[in-house]
């Protein structure tokens, strides 16, 4: 009996040590590894833009560097704190049927030789124990290198946590340089062309008589735009292309409910605090400032017909009537940046999924609404 308890065990602990969870976590290392390095890429990159001519779109693509990598590298301490959970609930089950491998092992040596020697079944079922017993203390050894393999791989995959921790901080605090440094260069820069200038007076009375965002969209017809100051290009052929305006993962779909059971024609987009946002295509601002029950609106229009509304900002850039180049930076997201620690923190407590911030979106063609989805190329953030 006992030696077919260590039979059981044995195989227990071979099926435990396979390659498939090697492979994962040799994954986990490289991402991780990769991820800062593009940290380290994104500060040269600061470095440089300081000293652009157009510090603003240099500076912009420095954040959404940052913002990329940082995705990438939260992502990862997701995926290391999830391996070490695992290699420690491997270790502990290993421990255990060692344990018990050893307590077999010592009482088939403590059995009477009889006992040893005789099978209930019989002298042939005898034999055939025994002759697995002889085989089966060569198998032995895959599940203890797998043990030791198991504490090499938690070993590294701490290392690996403690270094991209001090990398994280780095980078978090040249990613608030970079974006503090925007808004002073958004904030200071000359004036872009226009394409109208904004009646104050106008603008209040449309606000005042709009109940809805459709009322206030149908006002916005009023202001007789100039098509040959500054024409745009046409965007219907980027229709599905298009850039996403911010780093973030879509929260609710077009047309569906929230939590209230309100429905908008629109898409809601779960953000880091802080994120930024940027312009899909060459627009002209329409209209920026506080909208029914919006919050703090933007709304750009890329050609004649076609209008893209940004709501839940905390900051914008530009004036209405002015044109803003494809990239550009239309405002940044509120809310206060995590911490490394916090970072580190979240991704084992929540799994690395903290995005406090929304931002909703509407695309409206001719004034009706269309879902974003179809005119954005989504490429959601997984970190």
């Amino acid at each position: 009996m006992a030696a077919a308890r260590f039979i059981g065990l044995l195989t227990a602990l071979s099926v435990m040590a396979g390659t498939a969870a090697l492979r994962a976590e040799e994954n986990i290392v490289k991402t991780a590894r990769d991820a800062a390095r593009e940290l380290e890429e994104a500060a040269i990159k600061l470095v440089v833009a300081k000293g652009e001519k157009d510090r603003i779109a240099a500076l912009t693509d420095t954040i959404q560097a940052f913002e990329t990598a940082l995705s990438s590298l939260r992502a990862s301490l997701r995926k290391v704190a999830s391996a070490q959970k695992d290699i420690k609930t491997r270790l502990d089950l290993r421990e255990e049927n060692i344990s018990r491998l050893i307590g077999v092992l010592y009482s088939i040596d403590n059995e009477p030789a009889p006992a040893k020697l005789v099978h209930p079944d019989g002298p042939l079922t005898t034999a055939r124990a025994g002759m697995l017993l002889s085989d089966v203390l060569p198998r032995l050894q895959r599940p203890v290198e797998q043990l030791k393999k198991d504490l090499e791989d938690l070993k590294t995959l701490e290392t690996l946590q403690t270094d991209s921790s001090v990398v994280l901080e780095n980078g978090l605090r040249e990613l608030q340089s970079a974006r503090s440094d925007l808004v002073a260069a958004a904030s200071s820069r000359e004036e872009l062309p226009r394409r109208f200038i904004e009646d104050p007076a106008k603008t209040a009375i449309l606000i005042a008589a709009s109940e809805s965002i459709e009322t206030f969209i149908k006002g916005l017809s009023i202001y007789g735009l100039d098509d040959l100051a500054h024409p745009l290009p046409d965007i219907a052929e980027k229709k599905g292309t298009l850039a996403f305006p911010v780093h973030g993962r879509v929260l609710r779909g077009f047309n569906e409910n929230d939590a209230a059971g309100i429905k908008r024609p629109g898409i809601v987009v779960a953000t880091t605090s802080a994120a930024i946002v940027t312009t899909p295509a060459a627009v002209t601002i329409r209209y920026q400032g506080d909208l029914l029950d919006y919050g703090l609106v933007s709304i750009l229009e890329p050609q004649r017909g076609i209008l893209f509304v940004f709501s839940g900002l905390e900051k914008t850039f530009g004036k209405i009537g002015e044109v803003l180049p494809e990239g550009s930076p239309v405002g940044i997201m509120g809310g206060k940046p995590l911490s490394a620690q916090k970072i580190l923190q979240e991704s084992v407590v929540t799994g690395g999924t903290y995005r406090p911030e929304t931002l909703y979106v509407e695309v409206r063609v001719n004034e009706k609404p269309q879902d974003p989805l179809e005119w954005f190329a989504v490429k959601e953030d997984e970190g």
